[in-house]
């Protein structure tokens, strides 16, 4: 019926995980809980992870490293045997998910470059730019240390690729989540005030802070090339080598970027609101893509972003060009991205009790170490103990960042035996649904009890009804 090694065959895998992930999606959105949480678990639901595993079937799964595109995949041989000829065989179109993710991902770091505001980020001061480090280095320092004991599931100093994995944790924990908190303070109408926008620029700064330093980590932790290679690549491959390289990469991105805005500043004059201007801005973003990953060995999210940075420097071009993007990426890409981490990274059998305790810990110290941090540094510039928790609760929601970097992580062909197992993708994503859930419950129960705040435009708090 849907054979599976056709063009077709793969479009009805697309029709699976579009349909699942939009049923899904609503039901988490009716809850208050992301849709990218709900797009990882229709692809867990309808891959290999719960059903292949514990029933025997799956409606699409995985047999080795290939993909299949089974409406129904059996585990068992003989009823493999009497169905492969109806339903299809071997998949032949092997990494078609994976180009149709990676597509995803680049469309989703693309839109994150493009929606920021390089002015605002500069008006938000010294606070903005503290907190977002804090944010970053005391969740890195705790997943690196309580990653340490765990040397039985590949963690803690034991060899140099326990080390890179114990890096990687630090670095997923960095990640924040920028959407859950504004849509709170949104709802609580506290987005305008000035620790509502300190804390929205801190968690754009947090994650190109992050960005930044997945690729520092995964440059230095591939694995060295071959004796016989170009001197080149060796160059690339050693340590000092890959810190050159990526400094040399956002030299190229900024004075290329700065050519690049003026060329779309003058398209966007000449033909204002025209298709071409999206088109170009997709060439650009795939180009920054490419050129990251194969010349200067940085991550190639990190040109995605990038390409996004330097074209939203005309905002309007920007914004006609994110509304034009969003529907490609939130409309299949993405989708198909999210399901991919459920469909081939997540499983429930077999996994290992330590990596389920370690998950646990690592959501704990995800979690404290936003709260602390970032509210250290709001406590030492003057605000009281209410702002400063609500200045550090604001900033330990999890999100999309925290996927695509574990995603990376988690790459075994980018870095080898160095890549972190992809059974502690459960962590992730259990780090986002707790995170989801804490952020706007504790955000609505500490504004409930604050006194009113000032403005960034007013250092004069509002006046009562009684005192006008």
């Amino acid at each position: 019926m849907f054979e599976g090694n056709s063009a077709l065959g793969f479009c009805m895998v697309l029709a699976i995980i579009l349909f699942s992930t939009k049923l899904t999606g609503l039901a988490f959105r009716h809850f208050g809980l992301p849709q990218v949480l709900g797009y990882i678990i229709a692809g867990i639901l309808i891959g290999p992870a719960i059903f292949g595993d514990f029933c025997g079937f799956a409606l699409i799964g995985f047999e080795g490293e290939s993909y299949n595109a089974f409406l129904v995949l059996p585990r068992s041989s003989d009823l493999t045997e009497g169905l492969n000829g109806l339903f299809g065989t071997e998949f032949s179109y092997g990494n078609a998910l994976d180009i149709f993710s990676k597509i995803g991902v680049l469309f989703l770091m693309f839109t994150t470059g493009l929606e920021t505001n390089l002015k605002e980020l500069k008006n938000t001061g010294l606070v903005a730019v503290l907190v977002a480090c804090a944010g970053v280095a005391v969740p890195m320092l705790l997943g690196f240390l309580i990653s340490l004991p765990f040397g039985d599931i590949g963690l803690g100093y034991e060899s140099v690729s326990s080390i890179y994995h114990s890096i990687f944790i630090g670095t997923i924990l960095t990640a924040t989540s920028v959407a859950i908190t504004v849509s709170v303070l949104k709802e609580l109408g506290k987005i305008n005030t000035k620790l509502g926008t300190t804390i929205i620029s801190a968690a754009i700064i947090d994650d190109v802070i992050g960005i930044i330093l997945l690729s520092v980590v995964t440059g230095i932790a591939k694995p060295p090339v071959a004796e016989d290679a170009g001197g080149f690549e060796a160059f690339k491959s050693t340590i000092y080598g890959t810190v050159i390289m990526i400094v040399c990469f956002f030299i190229f991105a900024v004075v290329a970027g700065f050519g690049l805005s003026k060329c779309f500043k003058w398209l966007e004059k000449k033909w204002p609101t025209t298709h071409r201007i999206p088109i170009f801005s997709l060439a650009v973003c795939f180009f920054y893509s490419w050129i990251a990953e194969e010349i200067f060995g940085v991550a190639d999210i990190t040109g995605a972003f990038l390409a996004g940075v330097v074209l939203s420097t005309d905002h309007r071009a920007s914004q006609y060009t994110d509304a034009k993007v969003e529907v490609s990426s939130y409309t299949v890409f993405a989708p198909v991205f999210f399901a991919n981490i459920g469909l081939s990274s997540i499983t429930f059998a077999g996994l290992d009790p330590k990596v389920l305790l370690f998950a646990f810990l690592a959501l704990l110290m995800g979690l404290i170490g936003k709260v602390v941090g970032c509210g250290a540094v709001f406590k030492s510039f003057k605000y009281g103990w209410r702002e400063s928790a609500i200045g550090g609760v604001g900033m330990f929601a999890r999100g999309e960042v925290a996927l695509i970097v574990t995603a990376a992580v988690t790459n075994a062909e980018l870095l080898g035996d160095n890549a972190l197992g992809s059974e502690f993708m459960f962590m992730t994503v259990l780090l986002i649904l707790v995170s989801s859930v804490l952020t706007p419950v504790l955000l609505k129960a500490l504004y409930s009890k604050a006194p009113p705040e000032v403005s960034p435009q007013n250092d004069e708090p509002a006046k009562t009804a009684e005192e006008t």
